[in-house]
């Protein structure tokens, strides 16, 4: 025992502040030990802070700073050791910032998560400033230097440098990329009679919760449920739950992978009758900051509709402080939802529950959020299988009516099998502020969904200029990442979380009301949302459209020849033409977008003649006034004008895309034409940047281009043409005359007729 003193005394007298006389340069010292001393501490005791355990805020901070005290005597030992190997430099100075440094390096290990572009170089910075805000503040404060002018300034630029970091780390941003966009004013659904659906309906409501009782962690779900459930075993599901990640995991929640709980928070019409049920399930949040709550606003909305509304808890299986199941616990998300389905059709069943008779399992709507997204498609296939495909000795029996999806900012190949789903509506929200999700994965889902059945269903994409990833979720928020990474994101261009569940309510809830009550007047609202200007805030969004009644006409998905089409006997050509290719497109971080477009670009300035393209049938397409000509394109990049150039004859026009306008031209075999300019009908949005953090250079490393492909679908209808001489005999070219402006490019996916 009087080694291990002997020692410690040792070693304390080694690295120990000098006790010689008080010079200038012991005062700037022995202060920067204390300024130093401070930092290290006060970084361990944010990274504690920034820890999510599940364990109280203060507890975790207290904790981490005893490590760092522990920590910052230990690595300055170590450097002092080091320091008597190396180097003359006196050792209290080696061993302090050696000290320093190290416990710096360990609060990054714990949680002090900055990009590591960022966290050198600024806590070089802040260690330098740091050293001669106290070294030089005492100096002046005692006046032992002759040398005052030199720690003036060091002491003010310490001064500047803090509070730089600390304005830069607080301020919201800048928009780096404003858009002036008005789009072409539209016939509102009001006008029509239908209701704002994202206004509370008719119906009084009752909230209540259900569970299994045994969360140690949810209050809601234990103490205070009103109806009790039976929990089910995912372990064949979920294998990944074993060692020291369920060992943490199952000691927080009290349960483990055998009796995962059916727990989740309802929103129940008060009324006779069966009821639709939805569904909505949070994703891959840290599992201590529950997310099921976030959902409240959707829940009250869709309850007072007519829609028995749940969020279904799955926290026990999201993130936490020792990882997450990296996608291995897709299948389990989607399969909680129909084990909850089956927890209903029981009650359902039970002539003496109180739930009796309440809800209808064959109108079913499951809608997620980022995991939950793409959960729910998991769910709706899952649905229809007799085994689970990765493990068929868990054997399914669920075959509910599941009608629509909603997937909200989803995730895509998370699960490591694509869904492929068939006769079924869906809906898919993104917003271009997502920097969790920094693209529309949500297309990729909706790629992948056929109708090949007599009824009606159709799947929609929303994409919201200035929406982010958290604020569809009232917990998660505003900032799609925890601290202190969080603070380097540009969130000034970003909407409100008003105006953003506004945008979701209106949407989700008109959705429902098609889906599940029929009221196929809301349809249009998926095609353009100039329709419900009235009811929704005022940012620019782009819609995608297709349903069951859309015949393609054009794909470009049949083959790689630019000449031929998807009908038999289809031919293509162009003129004028400075651009003609066919590409699949890309995210801006070069993942593929699963679809292929044609890209068209056209210069006037430089050749003096219009460019068009001409796509002729070997047999007239047959319409009625009725139906509609649907185009899903969208602006592409100027640049494609000038990849041939030298760089000292790119026009700057090329960094500056201009507003798309086009004629289209109508021809039956006859000769007779119809045209319609696109502005006349729908403006093609202008690209829509993005910055996602406050520093450029770190948004392209991290993110890729600041902007990406983004497909809308532009419906014509057929009677808006104007035709000449006397209507047309049905469709034999479609020809795209870019004689509106005179320079541009454009992306075309896709082109159909939408029947009546």
């Amino acid at each position: 025992m009087s080694f291990m003193s002997s020692l410690f005394k040792r070693l304390n007298q080694l690295i120990g502040v000098p006790k010689s006389k008080e010079t200038p340069s012991t005062v700037f010292w022995r202060s920067a030990f204390i300024g130093l001393t401070a930092l290290s501490l006060l970084v361990m005791m944010l990274s504690g802070s920034f820890y999510r355990t599940g364990l109280p805020t203060w507890l975790m901070a207290f904790a981490t700073l005893l490590i760092g005290i522990i920590a910052f005597w230990f690595f300055r030992v170590v450097g002092a050791l080091i320091y008597g190997w190396l180097t003359k430099i006196p050792t209290f100075l080696f061993a302090l910032f050696f000290g320093t440094i190290a416990t710096i390096l360990l609060a990054r290990y714990i949680r002090f998560g900055f990009p590591e572009q960022v966290f050198y170089i600024g806590f070089a910075l802040v260690i330098i400033a740091t050293t001669f805000l106290f070294g030089s503040g005492m100096i002046l404060y005692k006046g032992v230097s002759n040398a005052k002018p030199f720690h003036w300034l060091a002491f003010i630029v310490s001064i500047v440098i803090f509070g730089t970091g600390t304005y830069f780390l607080s301020y919201e941003g800048i928009d780096p990329y404003p858009v002036d966009f008005t789009q072409t004013p539209a016939a509102l659904l009001s006008a029509r009679g239908l209701s704002n659906p994202g206004e509370k309906g008719s119906y009084p409501t009752n909230y209540f919760t259900y569970g299994s009782g045994t969360d140690k962690q949810r209050e809601a779900f234990r103490d205070s449920i009103k109806y009790k459930t039976t929990s089910v075993d995912a372990s064949l599901l979920l294998p990944e739950w074993k060692g020291k990640k369920a060992k943490w995991r199952q000691r927080y929640w009290g349960f483990g992978v055998k009796e995962f709980p059916l727990n989740g928070r309802v929103w129940m019409p008060v009324g006779e009758g069966k009821f639709p049920i939805i569904l909505i399930v949070h994703g891959n949040h840290g599992m201590e900051e529950h997310s099921d709550p976030g959902y409240a606003y959707l829940g009250e909305l869709l309850a007072s509709r007519g829609f028995v509304t749940v969020s279904v808890d799955e926290n026990f299986i999201n993130g936490t402080w020792s990882g997450d199941f990296m996608g291995k616990e897709m299948p389990v998300r989607g399969w909680l939802l129909l084990k909850h389905l089956e927890q209903w059709k029981l009650w359902s069943n039970d002539p003496t529950h109180e739930l009796y008779q309440k809800v209808d399992l064959e109108n079913v709507m499951l809608a997620g959020h980022s995991r939950g997204g793409e959960a729910a498609p998991i769910a709706a296939q899952f649905n229809k299988l007799a085994y689970f495909p990765d493990n068929a000795n868990e054997k399914f029996n669920f075959n509910f009516g599941i009608k629509g999806v909603v997937a909200i900012a989803p995730t895509d190949k998370r699960y490591d099998r694509r869904i492929n789903l068939e006769n079924i509506n869906y809906l898919s929200i993104q917003g271009s502020y997502d920097s969790d999700e920094a693209s529309f994965f949500g297309l990729r889902q909706y790629q992948r969904i056929v109708f090949n059945d007599s009824s009606f269903y159709l799947k929609a994409g929303l994409y919201v200029h200035g929406a982010n990833h958290g604020q569809f979720n009232s917990v998660w928020g505003k900032y799609d990442g925890g601290a202190p990474g969080k603070y380097l994101l540009n969130i000034a261009p970003m909407m409100t979380i008003e105006e953003q569940q506004q945008i979701a309510k209106v949407y989700i809830s008109a959705f429902a009301e098609s889906v599940l009550h029929n009221k196929k007047g809301y349809n249009d609202l998926f095609l353009n949302a100039a329709v419900a200007k009235d009811w929704l805030p005022n940012q620019i969004m782009l819609n995608t459209y297709k349903d069951s009644k859309t015949n393609p006409l054009v794909t470009y998905e049949e083959d790689i020849d630019v000449a031929s089409g998807s009908l038999s006997g289809t031919t293509i050509t162009a003129e004028n033409l400075k651009v003609w290719k066919e590409t699949t497109l890309k995210f801006r971080d070069k993942d593929t977008q699963a679809i292929n477009a044609v890209v068209l670009g056209w210069d006037k300035d430089s050749t003096g003649v219009t460019g068009s393209y001409l796509i002729s049938f070997k047999i007239s397409v047959p319409f009625d006034t009725s139906s509609s000509l649907l185009l899903t394109m969208a602006h592409g990049d100027d640049k494609e004008l000038d990849k041939n150039k030298d760089s000292k004859d790119k026009s700057d026009k090329a960094n500056d895309p201009t507003e798309l306008n086009f004629q289209i031209q109508l021809t039956d075999s006859l000769g007779n034409e119809a045209v319609i300019d696109i502005d006349d009908v729908k403006k093609i949005a202008p690209l829509l940047k993005v910055q996602y953090v406050k520093l450029k250079r770190l948004n392209q490393e991290n993110y890729g281009d600041s902007w990406e492909p983004t497909m809308e679908t532009f419906e014509l209808p057929l009677h808006r043409f104007n035709q000449k001489p006397a209507g047309l005999k049905g469709i034999k070219n479609i020809k795209l005359n870019f004689n509106r402006t005179e320079r541009g490019v454009l992306l075309l996916d896709e082109i159909s007729l939408r029947q009546p």
